[in-house]
């Protein structure tokens, strides 16, 4: 999925602006005012051009009157044309956020659409190759009914030439050949009703397992997520895949299969949450806990009367852990201990850390 992200918040300026236009021009009408009578007191008191200065005087304050009716004409015709402006940006601003939202739109739709169409296909390519093999065997048939009906033809050609001497020997033989290819052609009819019903039938049950499968994954990865949770940092814990690890030396002591207190404590919230999801997880969804153990290649002790092999030890530990996680309350019918001794080793080495890799105890939610 894509992430993307369209700013529509701009800081629109024009009130500003035009606020401060109509600052500017009364300030500059104000000095043109006191400009006018400052000249015109000092004119009127000089004694030489009185009279003339008054005349001047006179007009120049009609010139002026008429200059300040001109500004504030196109002071108004500036305002309006900035309103204009600005509901004409406004209008621009608004248009773009909505071809942003309707861009933002198709791409999830398509997307979404992308992802429908690759869940599908995973879902029947299995479907797709037995459907082919059923498609081939009814191919097959439709050849031996072609062969059989060559043979009716070529028969039927060989009675009209021999029809004086064996007419009825050949029609004996017409007669059967007719019984068989109604039997192949009766048989045909049955193959492909069987081969309907069984596309049927598998279209179903691929739809059922697929829709089964995806439920699975969905509650795997919330019970992975769980446990880890539940479990915090603890080192001796980790997940691989569709199942998490238990390190059997923090479980049990060396060579024994008795739960330590300290791997009863760590079982303990591990069943907490395979409680949890009991109550969480359908009736209908027919899901197990797998707990099998795991040892490293060293040898038994020979004359060792708790078990014989790896094997068994291994299996004990699986079954100590599963009666544990039981006497915690977890439903004894959702767990199945095994045990595969040293044959699943996860390092091929034999040093210290190699082997203790080896010895782990391995749950893992699954369906039956």
């Amino acid at each position: 999925m894509l992430n993307r992200t369209f700013n529509t918040n701009k800081t629109n300026t024009w009130p500003a602006f035009v606020d401060l236009f109509s600052n500017l021009v009364i300030i500059l009408i104000f000095l043109l005012i006191v400009f006018v009578f400052l000249w015109t007191t000092t004119s009127v008191f000089n004694k030489r051009t009185g009279v003339k200065t008054i005349a001047e005087l006179k007009q120049t304050n009609a010139e002026q009157s008429e200059k300040i009716r001109q500004m504030t004409a196109d002071e108004q015709e500036a305002m309006r044309l900035l309103v204009q402006a600005r509901a004409n940006l406004e209008s621009a601003q608004s248009d773009l956020d909505n071809k942003d939202l309707s861009i933002i739109d198709l791409i999830t739709a398509y997307e979404n659409q992308v992802n429908k169409l690759q869940a599908e296909d995973d879902a029947t390519k299995a479907q797709l190759v037995e459907l082919r093999e059923q498609l081939n065997a009814a191919l097959v048939a439709k050849e031996q009914l072609a062969e059989l009906e060559q043979q009716r033809r070529e028969l039927q050609a060989q009675m009209s030439e021999q029809m004086a001497n064996k007419t009825a020997e050949y029609q004996e033989e017409l007669k059967k050949l007719n019984d068989a290819l109604a039997a192949a052609e009766e048989s045909a009819r049955e193959q492909e009703v069987k081969y309907v019903e069984m596309s049927t039938r598998l279209n179903r049950a691929l739809a059922d397992k697929v829709a089964e499968l995806n439920e699975m994954k969905q509650y795997q990865s919330e019970f992975y997520r769980a446990v880890k949770m539940a479990l915090g940092d603890r080192t001796t814990v980790h997940t691989d895949g569709d199942r998490f690890i238990v390190s059997s030396d923090i479980l049990f002591p060396t060579g024994s299969y008795k739960l330590s207190a300290e791997g009863k404590n760590q079982l303990r919230l591990i069943s907490n949450v395979i409680k949890d999801f009991e109550s969480k997880i359908p009736s209908d969804v027919n899901w197990i806990i797998r707990v099998d153990g795991h040892t490293d290649k060293t040898p038994v002790v020979p004359g060792n009367r708790a078990y014989r092999d790896n094997m068994q030890l291994s299996l004990l530990r699986a079954t100590a852990v599963a009666n544990e996680l039981a006497a915690d309350g977890v439903s004894p019918r959702r767990l199945v201990p095994s045990g595969f001794g040293d044959l699943h080793p996860v390092e091929l080495g034999t040093d210290k850390d190699s082997m203790q890799k080896n010895r782990r105890i391995e749950l893992q939610l699954t369906n039956k």
